[in-house]
């Protein structure tokens, strides 16, 4: 009998762990459930380039459409799963089938926070291409209030200033993407965004937002300052999808709680990406990322595990943002430091900065140079620990310091 892998969730994590499993020589049936009505795109692209409409969704796909059948990786679109036997290893769909598995991948992402349970009409969440369309004639019809200035509310912001809307942004922490940077950073941030008409107000703890009429929202902070808008985009961070596996009885945490082989406390049922709180050996505690390239190296690594082939060692995650056309990466454990090395210039936008504890590299922040970030992961994954005057000299670049590592 022929064997069948389903996974569910049809995001960057399920559609790379199903193409590894072919590339990886795997002939059983794969079954790709997604809940969307579209084929796997890459979903950072929303807040930027399929918000400003400046690239089409077919564009932005992981693969073509043709591909999915080519490879014999059934795609089931605009479905969700509603249940699993994780004794009889059978799950249940929404369009009413059911399949049984050999093994089973939770790659169910996670779900932009919402504000209240009942959002006014006009107050908005964007996570899929489903949400472009309203949120663009929000900026349209303007002004728009973003609540939230982490990576999806600023770089909305940019996209909408891009498009000729008005902004405003409010934020409940100290500086604006404080979650990533440190303090001596996120004041480029916030210079950045006010140089480009965006004004920021942080430490705003919201009260609540309530619709004024048909035409407007009002925000109202517990100290009873206000905001006015025409529409507002709750911007507030993301949530593990964790009901299916709630519903199935997994160990559940910061996420869907998976040992460092992505297994999770069911037998032949595994988790990945967004939802998935892996064990990391290294930290002594399960990590949850939400972060592109995480989500990536996790479907692979997933897939592979699925397999019973070797998996290496957690990817130190990274992100990047481009606002205005200034490119910010990140890579590590930024806020895991007691000492933060400078090279070069915040105040020129060109700049890196190294986060070190006891002397080793722990996490990196860039402003413009791509290769400094590239060699930081490196050396971060090696975890070396060169002489404390070589981080901050730069007369010795990053990439050197990687390859003296390798040797």
């Amino acid at each position: 009998m022929t064997e069948r892998i389903v996974i569910v969730g049809a995001g960057v994590t399920g559609a790379t762990a199903a193409r590894t499993l072919r590339a990886s020589g795997y002939h059983g049936e794969i079954v790709l459930v997604g809940a969307e009505e579209h084929a796997p795109y890459r979903r950072p692209m929303v807040s930027k380039d399929l918000l400003a409409g400046t690239r089409a969704l077919e564009r932005c796909l992981l693969e073509s459409e043709s591909y999915w059948a080519e490879h014999q990786i059934e795609l089931r679109v605009g479905t969700t799963a509603t249940d699993i036997d994780t004794g009889r290893a059978r799950i249940w769909l929404s369009d009413g089938a059911s399949l049984d598995y050999d093994r089973l991948l939770l790659a169910t992402g996670a779900r932009a926070r919402r504000l209240e349970q009942h959002q006014p009409v006009r107050v908005r969440t964007l996570r899929g291409v489903a949400d472009i369309a309203e949120l663009r004639a929000a900026i349209a019809d303007g002004p728009l209030l973003i609540i939230g200035a982490g990576l999806v509310g600023l770089e909305v912001a940019a996209t909408a200033r891009a498009l000729g809307g008005e902004v405003h942004l409010v934020h409940a922490g100290t500086t604006p993407l404080d979650r990533v940077l440190p303090r001596e950073l996120s004041t480029l941030v916030q210079d950045l965004h006010a140089e480009h008409g965006v004004r920021i107000d942080n430490e705003v703890l919201l009260a609540g937002v309530e619709q004024i009429d048909t035409q407007g929202v009002l925000a109202t902070a517990t100290d009873g300052r206000t905001w006015a808008a025409s529409s507002a985009l709750v911007a507030i961070g993301a949530e593990p999808d964790t009901a299916l596996a709630r519903t199935a009885g997994l160990d559940l945490g910061d996420g869907i709680l998976v040992d460092e082989q992505y297994r999770t406390s069911a037998p032949r049922v595994f988790a990945a990406g967004d939802a998935a709180g892996r064990y990391t050996p290294r930290l002594g505690r399960h990590t949850r990322s939400e972060h592109w390239n995480s989500a990536l190296a996790q479907g692979a690594a997933a897939a592979k595990s699925m397999l019973g082939l070797p998996v290496a060692e957690t990817e130190v995650p990274w992100g990047w943002s481009t606002q205005y056309g200034v490119n910010l990466q990140f890579a590590g454990w930024t806020h895991d430091y007691d000492e933060l090395v400078i090279r070069g210039s915040i105040e020129s936008r060109d700049c890196t900065a190294l986060a070190l504890s006891g002397g080793a590299l722990v996490g990196a922040i860039t402003v413009g140079r791509p290769k400094d970030l590239r060699a930081a992961r490196e050396l971060i994954a090696n975890r070396p620990l060169p002489a404390s005057t070589a981080w901050a000299d730069e007369s010795v670049e990053l990439g050197e310091l990687a390859v003296s590592v390798r040797r």
